[in-house]
This record gives structure tokens, sequence and C-alpha cells, in this order.
């Protein structure tokens, strides 16, 4: 195995955890936040996650020797941003987090529900989730008009490195947000003595509570844009990069993954789709019995990123909320567009995707369950309605 090692394959690992780490850390802080953790907590969750799917990905590399690379869900964490707090606060949450992971492994074990997963309509899935991930999206633009000295920069910097090289425009949007903090922020007094508290690794055990409001606008769409957006999408990278994997087996490991991090506030690990992509290409290495090292290598990367989650978290709780929120929401616009063209091309279900997405976005909430939810429903029943009627 070790002969397989090369330093091109090393180099892309530390890329691809640096990558998937910096540009979706904060969706995943908003995400845990807006279902109820506390700061403390969503470092927790953070730090699970990111060593969850480190492990994940460097056992699947190991096991299979593919390039395997295991991400948190953030669709999932943009879709809790705007569920709103379940009835039972967050241990209400982390109990829909389990479920969530149940689904994930049952969908891998057993055949036909695995299949059922697949079968939801490809434009249906795709409209909940731009509706879910729109409203971050706005954040950006937001933060402008909140105050353009510390927005606009942001943004600015975003669009400019995105024009030449899209992959490195969160990462460098990030560290435009870290000299905003340093140079435009006016601290409080000891917020470094404060921030340099938070240096250990965050763990705070959230004993779960289930409540069917929660399971239901939650783990249910959680587990959906799980599989929709991630988990499937991943599977069909390997495969165009000519690998064969047997997706059951792949699916049930991350849902393992997901239980080891939910005690620790974790919402959901699955298979990485665009650092897939990464891992998984000729850049990885030309042989591509050898490119699984950059998935082992960046597993490792998520792992160390993961153990600094606290001073992280702790250095982004000095900023307005909405700055962090930008990042988020710039995080997000790639998935956003990807997800309203699938949405929308078929114009045979481009009414029901309409449906959805409105639905969704609207961020209704009725019986204490959240848009994505209904959303969800309505699509199914305006998508069989048209075609009941062009039957007739």
């Amino acid at each position: 195995m070790f002969k397989e090692f090369s330093p091109q394959a090393a180099f892309m690992g530390v890329l691809i955890a640096f990558v998937g780490f910096a540009s979706s850390f904060a969706v995943v802080l908003q995400g845990l936040k807006g279902v109820g953790a506390t700061d403390y907590q969503a470092a927790s969750g953070l730090m699970a996650l990111s060593i969850a799917m480190g492990l994940c990905g460097i056992v699947l590399s190991l096991w299979t020797r593919m390039p395997v690379s295991a991400a948190w869900s953030t669709p999932g964490a943009a879709l809790m941003v705007t569920a709103g707090v379940p009835v039972g606060g967050f241990p209400a949450a982390v109990g829909a987090f389990i479920v969530c992971a149940g689904l994930i492994v049952l969908a891998g074990l057993f055949r036909p529900f695995g299949r059922a997963v697949a079968s939801i309509p490809s434009p249906i899935a795709n409209a909940m989730l731009a509706g879910v991930i729109i409203t971050l999206c706005f954040a950006p633009f937001q933060a402008v008009a909140f105050d353009p000295m510390l927005g606009l920069p942001i943004l600015l910097v975003w669009a400019v490195v995105a024009t030449f090289k899209r992959l490195y425009a969160v990462p460098a949007a990030l560290l435009t947000f870290v000299v905003v903090i340093i140079f435009g922020v006016d601290l409080p007094d000891g917020a470094m003595a404060s921030w340099a508290k938070s240096l250990a690794p965050p763990v705070e055990l959230v004993t779960p509570v289930f409540t069917l409001p929660a399971l239901v606008s939650i783990a249910l769409p959680l587990f959906i844009v799980t599989m929709a957006s991630q988990n499937i999408p991943g599977i069909a990278i390997l495969k165009v990069n000519k690998y064969e994997p047997n997706p059951g087996p792949l699916f049930a490991t991350t849902g393992v993954f997901t239980f080891l991090a939910t005690p620790f506030g974790g919402q959901a690990v699955n298979l990485a789709a665009i650092t897939a992509a990464m891992c998984a290409g000729e850049d990885a290495h030309p042989d591509p019995k050898r490119r699984y090292w950059a998935a082992i290598i960046g597993g490792i990367g998520y792992i160390l990123l993961g153990l600094s989650a606290g001073a992280v978290t702790g250095f982004v709780s000095l900023a307005p909320p909405i700055l962090i929120q930008a990042v988020a929401g710039l995080a997000l616009i790639g998935a956003f567009s990807g997800s309203a063209v699938a949405a929308f091309k078929d114009t045979e279900t481009r009414e029901a995707a309409a449906v959805t997405f409105l639905v969704t976005a609207s961020g209704i909430s009725i019986l204490g369950i959240a848009g994505a939810f209904w959303g969800l429903i309505a699509g199914v029943a305006m998508l069989g309605l048209v075609k009941v009627a062009r039957k007739g």
C-alpha cells in the first residue's frame, strides 16, 4: 500500500481538506445554530463531523482502494438554517440526526429502499434544495447593506477569484472575512483572551429527544437532500472516473459514521461530490490505482481541522453574524444555480418544481413541520395531478 503513495496525491489530499473544510464550515455552523445549538454545541458538532468524515474517507479508501472522499452534508446544513428550532430544542434535532443516520444505513443495506429514494423525481429534489438554499444566498448582499465596509470586500474578493479559479473563491472570501474581523470590527476588551480559551477541542454530549415534528421537518428532508445531492452524485463521480463502486456498502458506511457523530451534535456524513472529483481525477495522480491516497491524506487533514473547531467557532463569534452568513451564502451560490437549473430545465415537470421551490422557500411551518417537507409533498402532488391531466 505504501508503495502506491505519491507526493502528488498527498498534495491533492491537503488541498481537498482545506477546500472541503473552508468552503462550507460556515454553513454547518449556521445550520446547527438554526436548529437550536449553542455556540459550544455547534463547535462540538463541527468537530464531530470533521473527524467522522475524515475517518470515513480513510476507511472507505483503504477498504476499496478507490479515492472515496467523504464530507458533511452541506445541503442538509443549509436546510437546517431555515428549519427553525424544533419542539424540544437542539436535543430534538439530534434525535432527528440519529433517525437520518438510520435511514442512510437502511438505504445502503436494503436495496428496495435505496431504489425508492433514487426514484424521487430529480426536479422535485433539486427544487426543494434550491428553495432551502436561496435564503442563505441572500446573505452576501444583505451583508453589504448592513455595512459596506465589512460586507463589500468579502463579496468583491469572491467575485474576482471566482472569475479566474472558482475552486478557490470561497477560501479567498473566508480569508477576507478573517482580515475584516481583525482590522474592521471593534472587538470588546478581553475578546482575544476569551478566544484563546477556546483552542481546546470542544466536546459536548447531547442526549437525544425524539419528537414527530423534528423527525418530519428535519430527519426526512435531511435524509433526502443528503442522498440526492451528495451520496448519489458521489457515486456518479466515481463512475465517471472509471471506478466501479458498490453503492450500498458505501452508503451504509456513511450512515454508521453519521451515528458516531450525532451524540456530539453532528448532523450527517456522506460521500463527497466536489472533493470526490478532485481526488478521483488525473490531477491526483496519472495512475487511477494510486489516487486513493489523495482521499486518505484528505481524511487526515479533516481530522486535524476538526480538532481546531473550537478555535474556528470562537473566532467566528467575534464578528457580526451576517458576515459569516455571507461567507456561507457565497459557498452555496454554485449549489443554488446548479439545483435551480436542474429543477426547471424539463418543461414537463416545471410546474411541480416551481410549486416545490416556492413552498420550500416560503418558510412556512405547519404543525411544527418546516417548509422543506411541505414543499416536497406539494411538488409530488402537483406532479401527480399534471400526469393525470395529460393522460386524460
